[in-house]
């Protein structure tokens, strides 16, 4: 009898190797073992225990550095794993996974895994357009029955591909594990995978993918990849900080006496808080008190110069897990029943899968300067400088700039079309600004026409802008205007040269002669008349008929 316990024994232990031997999909798919108590409290909606069996016919297990990698892909595939971690505990965090193919590959329409036309890679171009005709295989249903399913179009698990539209097109397997639960898809080339994250620990977690693909009845590992995700209770929350004439936001210093924008973005992808109320209270270190405010932007202005500790607490009722309802109270004496059973006011109900409100917060510091800075900038004149004839193609114009604040270190000008969309002209140069802050800027103009002129004062922590059109006008020395200020020009220096010349000649003959009857002296006194009426009428053609001197027009013909 005792060698029959022991035969019996022994064939229950052979039968029990094969089931020993069987892989799980906790030794494929990762060697982290939760404990007993995070497999209880960390079911994920969906989700597979990795106590499973995983069918290693159908799908191979591979170790790091095993040869048959090599083999996998014509090439070499990489997988690229991310998230929008972090996620708020309850919200949902959503896992993306994208295949990059090597060079010239490309998945087409189909599913199949093509070479780019006219691509070339390392071994040149291919005579075969296909790295993988997936369509050419779907195709045959040898082995499937009338439903169109067959013994491999199944997960690692056994479970059956879901048929969905266009099903035969996705060609690769994507096996998500994470909290000793996996996930499976049928997929493309990228795929999406969202969990919902109530029952998920705090706390950094790690996510590993595997993927497979087709290769004939069976399919090959192509890639694993892993990534780290947080989960928390705090909300996430980013300031932006945003102030006209600071030269950079970046480094957390701003000007006196100008807002400051801040714009509080609530790290929140799967719009877990959209319905929620939010609350913002601040406090910006500068003895101004509490601000407390439900809309997401502030303007605040610090009118002293320093450092100062802002701070920011968010507030928003969440949905979440009802907490138990508390013992109901014991009477201290029996009293007698006045009602009915179930009326008693003292009673609590719960209702199932009732949703209750949980305050969740979001914190945010920061440490900022304020220091002085350039506040504001004018241009108040512009001036057409002169230049001599033959006067320039270009023109030069003098602004007057006026600033306001701290003294200024450069200036630089922007010269563009009247859009002030495209830059024609850029110039930067130092400057030397007394207190008044009262400057002139000279710049070149090539050419007649409209233009938008950016004018920026600047120093070490501050930019201040003002910006004009200006109309130049044509400049060319042949144009009708040229023409006529050159002429005037030219008649007035020609009519001093005769006035100076007349006046000598008056000078000469000033003194007192008799008049005579003589016809010589007649003739030299009407003659001077003659050359000065002449004179005038050049240079002042419009007013002979009033000229006194047309009265002497008989004497034109004395000799």
């Amino acid at each position: 009898m005792e060698c029959l316990y022991y035969f019996l024994g022994f064939l229950l232990l052979a039968a029990r190797l094969p089931l020993d031997a069987a892989k799980r999909f906790h030794d494929v798919l990762g060697n982290e073992r939760p404990s007993a108590y995070m497999r209880e409290h960390n079911q994920l909606n969906g989700w597979s225990s990795d106590e499973n069996d995983w069918n290693e016919k159908l799908y191979p297990v591979w170790k790091r550095g095993d040869m048959r990698w090599k083999n996998s892909w014509k090439g070499r595939v990489q997988a690229v794993l991310t998230s929008d971690s972090p996620a708020l505990v309850g919200s949902n965090i959503t896992f993306a996974v994208n295949l990059i193919f090597p060079r010239c590959q490309k998945e087409d329409a189909n599913g199949n895994i093509v070479y780019e036309k006219n691509c070339r890679n390392e071994a040149g171009l291919s005579a075969d357009p296909y790295v993988y005709n997936w369509t050419a295989w779907s195709e045959d249903s040898d082995g499937e029955n009338g439903t169109g399913q067959s013994h491999h179009n199944v997960f690692p698990d056994g479970k059956p591909f879901p048929h969905h539209p266009g099903w035969r097109r996705w060609n690769f397997i994507y096996v998500f594990h994470t909290l000793g639960q996996y996930f499976q898809k049928l997929g493309r080339c990228s795929v999406r995978v969202s969990v919902n994250t109530a029952n998920v620990t705090l706390g950094p977690q790690l996510m590993e993918v595997t993927v497979y693909r087709r290769h004939g009845r069976a399919y090959v590992p192509i890639a694993q990849v892993k990534d780290v995700y947080v989960v928390t209770d705090q909300i996430p929350v980013f300031v932006t900080m945003f102030q006209k004439n600071d030269r950079n936001s970046s480094d957390e210093t701003f000007l006196k006496d100008l807002p400051i924008m801040f714009d509080v973005l609530i790290h929140d992808p799967s719009h877990f808080l959209n319905y929620s109320t939010i609350n913002y209270k601040w406090s910006f270190g500068d003895n101004t008190g509490l601000f407390v405010s439900t809309n997401h932007t502030v303007n605040h202005t610090y009118v002293l110069n320093g450092t100062f500790s802002l701070n920011l607490t968010v507030k928003a009722a969440a949905p979440g897990p009802c907490p138990p309802p508390p013992p109901p109270p014991r009477p201290s004496k029996p009293t007698p029943s006045l009602g009915p059973a179930g009326d008693n006011p003292l009673e609590l109900s719960r209702i199932p899968d009732e949703n209750c409100q949980i305050n969740r917060y979001g914190h945010f510091q920061a440490t900022i300067t304020i220091v002085e800075g350039i506040l504001e900038v004018n241009i108040i004149q512009m001036t057409d400088v002169l230049m001599p004839v033959p006067w320039p193609e270009s023109s030069l114009i003098d602004f007057v700039v006026t600033c306001q604040g701290s003294i200024p270190t450069e200036v630089c000008t922007i010269i563009s079309d009247p859009t002030c969309e495209i830059t024609q002209n850029t110039v930067c140069s130092p400057v030397d600004v007394d207190e008044m802050c009262l400057l002139t800027v000279r710049r070149t103009f090539n050419g007649s026409g409209t233009y938008c002129v950016n004018l920026t004062l600047g120093d070490d922590t501050s930019l201040a802008l003002t910006s004009t059109l200006i109309s130049v006008p044509d400049r060319d020395p042949a144009s009708p205007l040229r023409m006529a200020n050159s002429a005037l020009i030219s008649v007035g220096c020609l009519a001093i040269f005769v006035t100076v010349i007349s006046l000598l000649v008056y000078k000469k003959h000033k003194e007192y002669n008799p008049i005579e009857n003589s016809p010589g002296n007649v003739v030299r006194s009407k003659g001077l008349s003659v050359f000065l009426n002449r004179a005038k009428a050049v240079f002042f053609p419009g007013n002979q008929e009033k000229d006194p001197l047309l009265k002497n027009q008989e004497f034109k013909g004395v000799s």
